[in-house]
């Protein structure tokens, strides 16, 4: 009995100097405890912790550093076999101390390229319009079907780029293309995207002024065919954004205006240098597979990330806890949460894409001096100026996020009145049914930086608030969902835009 006593006090003497030298402890899961009959208690008295001495360190050091087996060149808790109560999974929760750390923003920077590739393509076949129209479809005067083409191609391009996008977003939301992992549907649309663009150059390097009307059908296509790629890419880079905080997802929409903003300054560049048209062309579509080809191999070191893995499996845990990974989401119930936000980010573009480019790259100086000439004036005032403050707007919501959810729709709708502002500029000046009414050239260069950044800060904040109108399982679908409004608000802008045309030059009083 005595044995017993002294045995259980010195085993309290042993916690005791567990907790008052904590740091001087290790879990050694290949030691145990020779008491196996303690009785005390056990809610104070972690077994697998204990003082290390000489004898625990000789034992540590004859253990193997590495599993048996091949290397794997994977993030080392994966390739271990590691079971989940050491990897914190306790509870069906990732469980860290702290949320990691975006190292050098690596995370944010990789879904902005992203965003930038969202928009290579077509942003590149836009600023690779004078190869199309004067020289490919620049070959007879005689040949009324190429000069239908010739003068209307920005029109078909519209068509077939922004149909098929807008169409196969939405299949990709509601229909899972690909299979339901966003890798597989990420991985394919990137490649057939680069497959295009590389008969896009063969076509550049090709005499095709025997078959215009053949090369404008078969670049057609080719269009549908990219942004029916691009319109599962588009989506499904918001879904995997939206498991992110916000500011991720604004990365990617930041991304989108960061290639607009190239676009411009190549465009520029082209203007300056005059380079040959094929020359010139076929850099455009260089540098578009480049992008894609360093976005596809970006999108691979996303797991690498400590960050990335962390959000990762909160999503994936949250979806096991609600049982939802063998079913369809349910669309009407994230709809009914996000459909203000979704409004939002659906009107931003409406707005945006009604005056820009159609209305605003059609505005030309009202004074033949001024500081930017007329060859320049287009490019810097409407293409450059916009898609910058863009930009610099899409940056604001990193420090400012102002007006909340509730009150955003406020100056969301109050930006339609940049459209009748723009059209009683000097539009269309040959064509106009009415005079221009305002006059001033440094008023509507103002007034469309005021449009650009306004449409990148408010865009941002709207998509960022989509995926957190919902529970955190739902937000992957949520920002899938705001992505379709967004391009469906792009859809209907472009549309919008010929009315505003129709509207100007018609006369109605």
């Amino acid at each position: 009995m005595n044995q017993t006593h002294q045995k259980n006090r010195s085993l309290n003497a042993d916690e005791a100097q567990l907790v008052d030298s904590e740091a001087n402890t290790l879990p050694l899961q290949h030691l145990t405890i020779k008491e196996s009959k303690y009785d005390g208690d056990k809610s104070t008295f972690d077994p697998s912790r204990r003082n290390v001495d000489d004898r625990d360190c000789d034992m540590m050091e004859r253990e193997t550093l590495l599993a048996p087996g091949p290397v794997k060149l994977t993030p080392s808790w994966e390739s271990r076999n590691i079971t989940n109560d050491e990897l914190n999974f306790k509870n069906g929760l990732y469980r860290e101390e702290k949320e990691p750390r975006d190292r050098l923003n690596l995370v944010y920077i990789i879904l902005m390229l992203h965003g930038v590739g969202t928009l290579m393509p077509w942003n590149m076949f836009i600023t690779a319009k004078p190869y199309f129209v004067d020289l490919k479809l620049s070959v007879s005067q005689n040949d009324t079907r190429a000069a239908e083409y010739r003068d209307n191609f920005l029109s078909y391009l519209g068509v077939a780029a922004q149909v098929p996008n807008v169409f196969f977003n939405g299949l990709n939301l509601f229909l899972h293309i690909g299979g339901g992992k966003l890798t597989k549907r990420i991985t394919i649309s990137i490649i057939v995207a680069i497959l295009v663009f590389i008969l896009t150059v063969i076509l550049a390097v090709l005499d095709t002024s025997g078959w215009p009307e053949a090369f404008f059908y078969i670049t057609m296509i080719s269009v549908v065919i990219l942004n029916m790629a691009n319109g599962v890419y588009q989506n499904c880079v918001y879904g995997v954004a939206a498991k992110l905080p916000m500011k991720y997802l604004n990365a990617v929409v930041l991304g989108s205006n960061v290639s607009g903003t190239i676009a411009s300054l190549i465009s520029i560049l082209s203007i300056a240098a005059s380079p040959n048209l094929r020359t010139a062309a076929i850099y455009y579509f260089i540098t578009a597979i480049f992008v894609l080809l360093v976005a596809v191999d970006t999108y691979f070191a996303l797991p690498l990330t400590r960050f990335y893995r962390y959000h990762e499996e909160i999503s994936r845990q949250a979806q096991e806890e609600s049982k939802i990974t063998s079913r369809r989401p349910p669309f009407w119930k994230i709809f009914k949460k996000t459909w203000r936000q979704c409004f939002n980010v659906f009107f931003v573009f409406f707005v945006t894409l009604t005056s820009f480019p159609a209305v605003q790259g059609s505005i030309f100086a009202v004074d033949s001096n001024f500081f930017i000439s007329s060859t320049y004036f287009i490019p810097v005032c409407c293409f450059l100026f916009f898609n910058l403050f863009a930009m610099i707007g899409n940056i604001f919501p990193n420090w400012v996020v102002w007006p909340g959810p509730r009150f955003l729709w406020i100056p969301v709708v109050s930006r339609i009145l940049f459209i009748p502002f723009f059209m009683m500029c000097n539009y269309k000046p040959q064509k106009r049914a009415f005079p221009v009414l305002i006059s001033s050239d440094w008023a509507y260069i103002i007034v469309s930086m005021f449009h650009g950044l306004s449409s990148g800060y408010y865009s941002s904040l709207a998509m960022m608030y989509v995926p957190r109108c919902v529970e955190i399982k739902y937000a992957s679908t949520a920002g899938m969902m705001g992505a379709f409004f967004l391009i469906l608000g792009i859809f209907s802008g472009v549309n919008f835009s010929f009315f505003i045309s129709w509207l100007v030059e018609t006369p109605i009083f």
